[in-house]
């Protein structure tokens, strides 16, 4: 065969791959989420998630220094809430001594140079299971957001470095821009949930936060998964309102949006490896029908490839540990 092109000479050895690969993934672009809950010396296992624990907030700060040392330095903080603590417009988001508060405080007292970031939405402090406040069914957009703004006041003065509004309501990325620079937080971050679709990849994540809504779904303010270009509005909306990185939520069926998204702004852009695409993985390992590591290297890698600057995911400590040996 006369070929003049024959790619296969850039893959013929580990070293020729390596120099040529184009994508590049780094432990510092990695995210991880902790789940916490109340008490001392508490890990309590998810069922659907191996290996992922709510953790009590001294039991975090072992999990904090642990990643710490593999190079993850960036976290991201969900409170687990005892039905008690719950109510129709989650006063407890706004307890400055509340688990969420606390650990944070716990955290940036121990570990001053870690990038914490904190969950904005009501849903783990509503009795109702929802993102707002229900009234007469409906999910109130205008109500929630003034909450929302007033919750990650709380967030900031307790040491958030970014706080990451998950609600999907209209304008809360203005209202909490302006709520924080109002107060003095001009530094604080905002990682809005720009586009985060009602899907059906969550189920582990609401058994992890018992945050499942007593009622309906959520697909009046999370989106329809058959849009694209509606992705493209909502990012036009938070940029415009203040958000500094924008997240696509789910990573994995919505690699397309990532890509859209990454050449139709210029700010970082975050993508959520999901519990359900996690726990996939980890079953599928289970059953012999694919190798963990192989395949959650994949599948950051792809959405890097897609476009995803920062990416949250339940494998960001055996993530680094790979990292570590293979870069």
């Amino acid at each position: 065969m006369k070929l003049t092109q024959r790619p296969r000479r850039n893959r013929k050895s580990e070293a020729l791959r390596q120099m040529v690969a184009e994508t590049e993934l780094r432990v510092s672009q990695l995210v991880l989420p902790l789940f916490l809950c109340e008490g001392k010396g508490q890990m309590q296992a998810i069922a659907s998630m191996p290996g992922i624990f709510r953790q009590s907030p001294d039991m975090i700060l072992q999990e904090v220094g642990k990643a710490v040392e593999l190079g993850v330095k960036s976290f991201d903080l969900f409170p687990a809430l005892p039905e008690s603590k719950k109510d129709q417009t989650g006063t407890e988001s706004l307890n400055p001594n509340g688990l969420l508060p606390t650990t944070l405080r716990m955290i940036r007292d121990k570990y001053p140079d870690v990038t914490l970031i904190t969950d904005v939405a009501l849903d783990p402090y509503s009795s109702d299971g929802h993102d707002g406040v229900v009234r007469n069914g409906v999910i109130v957009n205008d109500e929630t957001v003034e909450i929302l703004a007033k919750m990650c006041l709380v967030h900031a003065q307790n040491g958030a470095d970014i706080v990451s509004p998950s609600d999907m309501m209209d304008g809360r990325v203005g209202a909490i821009r302006e709520a924080l620079d109002s107060a003095g937080f001009i530094d604080t971050g905002i990682l809005s949930y720009s586009v985060k679709y009602a899907s059906s990849f969550y189920g582990p994540f609401r058994e992890a936060l018992d945050s499942a809504p007593k009622f309906g779904d959520k697909k009046t303010y999370q989106m329809d998964f058959r849009n694209s270009r509606e992705a493209l509005r909502e990012i036009d909306l938070d940029v415009a309102e203040g958000a500094d990185i924008v997240m696509v939520k789910p990573a994995l069926s919505y690699l397309d949006i990532i890509a859209k998204v990454k050449a139709h702004t210029n700010i970082p852009v975050a993508a959520y490896n999901v519990s359900g695409e996690y726990g996939l993985i980890k079953l599928g390992a289970k059953h012999g029908l694919i190798d963990e590591t192989r395949a959650m290297v994949e599948t950051l890698y792809s959405m890097r490839r897609a476009g995803a600057d920062v990416i949250f995911t339940y494998f960001a400590l055996p993530m680094a540990e790979w990292l570590r040996k293979n870069t």
